[in-house]
């Protein structure tokens, strides 16, 4: 493909509004982009989310109002697998361990620190959508038959 006389090289996935579009369809990709976007957060807020001096209360705000959104943006029209939930909780966890001071060595299930800190699972807000739900114009989506 080309433009006058230079040549523009064919690729298989590109950069728009903040996600990678993938010429196959997936969303493998913009999960891994998505994930490492909420780790720069999470390198720039550190210094906050893991002072022993400050609360855990103000940690968490902290943390749902900057790495949170960043980490799951679009995620409502993603077409997620179980292998995207997994790499999803599995960061989530990561961090939230971190604000809490614990590893995994000191073995505390996932569920105690999502109870601890009050937030709740990824899953839960992207879930799966009804056919019959309302579409992206705020209209009945109506389903021929």
């Amino acid at each position: 493909m080309g433009l006058d006389s230079q040549v523009i090289p064919e690729r298989g996935s590109f950069k728009y509004l903040e996600s990678i579009i993938q010429g196959n369809g997936k969303i493998d990709e913009d999960i891994t982009h998505r994930i490492g976007a909420g780790w720069m957060r999470w390198r720039l807020t550190y210094d906050v989310l893991c002072d022993k001096k400050v609360s855990p209360k103000p940690k968490v705000k902290f943390y749902r109002a900057v790495v949170r959104p960043t980490m799951f943006y679009g995620d409502k029209y993603w077409p997620v697998k179980s292998s995207h939930i997994h790499k999803m909780k599995v960061a989530e966890m990561s961090m939230l361990k971190w604000i809490c001071g614990h590893t995994r060595i000191d073995k505390i299930r996932n569920e105690v620190i999502r109870g601890k800190m009050d937030i709740p699972l990824w899953m839960t807000r992207c879930g799966k959508r009804d056919l019959d739900g309302l579409d992206m114009r705020g209209g009945e989506a109506k389903i021929p038959q």
